[in-house]
């Protein structure tokens, strides 16, 4: 994934010294290449689910402020799915269908916001999911690329000591080749940290609001028929 941008940038010296390595950097630069991938399929799966998500809850949002009856929003409300605020509403919308079916009358405000604040917890959990690996990515891949250049650079000297011949020349393209690897292990943590952070600040957003919707689906519900 990143081996042309640096080829182009080096004119493919880097893509000869990966070739040039030993098989316990390979081993590694293997390692973070899989983080790597996983990380930016993750990333790219979250992106677009965060994305339609704040702007399927816009639209929802003021569907639902434009309804006369909480039935008119149920009716309507899959076609804003993506939303979480979706599964939010419907379960406030089942206890309240519940409770009005039975008796005609809203006998508890306070069961309905325990099943918006359960299926709150749904959604969240949703939205999180996969994120962690990026946190996981983003701590572990520069000390797994740190201990490719230390072996690396281990190796280096040692066959220095071997061949006998003390000079720069003789030990620079060793420890560039073990270098290598903390440069990979930086490319696969960058993005990981720098996109944990971010979905991490648009999931927080999207529970505010889901807090916020909340409340405002029992006023609806306090007005229609009153309640505890």
């Amino acid at each position: 994934m990143h081996l042309p941008l640096l080829a182009f940038f080096v004119g493919g010296e880097i893509v000869d010294l990966v070739g040039e390595t030993g098989p316990v950097a390979k081993l590694v630069l293997l390692l973070l290449l899989i983080f790597s991938l996983i990380s930016w399929a993750i990333i790219l799966s979250k992106w677009g689910r965060l994305r339609r998500a704040r702007v399927q809850s816009g639209r929802f949002v003021r569907a639902f402020r434009k309804a006369q009856r909480l039935q008119d929003v149920a009716s309507v409300a899959e076609q804003f799915r993506p939303s979480p605020l979706v599964g939010v509403f419907e379960g406030g919308f089942e206890e309240y269908r519940r409770q009005v079916g039975s008796s005609g009358m809203l006998r508890s405000l306070t069961a309905i916001q325990r099943a918006m604040q359960i299926a709150a917890s749904e959604e969240l959990t949703r939205l999180e999911r996969n994120v962690p690996w990026l946190a996981i990515t983003g701590a572990v891949t520069p000390f797994v690329g740190l201990f490719g250049t230390v072996w690396g650079i281990i190796d280096a000297f040692h066959g220095l000591g071997t061949a006998g011949a003390a000079t720069l020349r003789a030990v620079a393209p060793g420890i560039s080749e073990a270098l290598i690897t903390t440069a990979f292990g930086l490319f696969a943590a960058i993005p990981a940290a720098i996109f944990y952070n971010h979905f991490g600040h648009g999931i927080r957003e999207m529970a505010a609001r889901m807090e916020d919707f909340t409340l405002e689906f029992l006023n609806v519900a306090e007005r229609t028929f009153g309640g505890d």
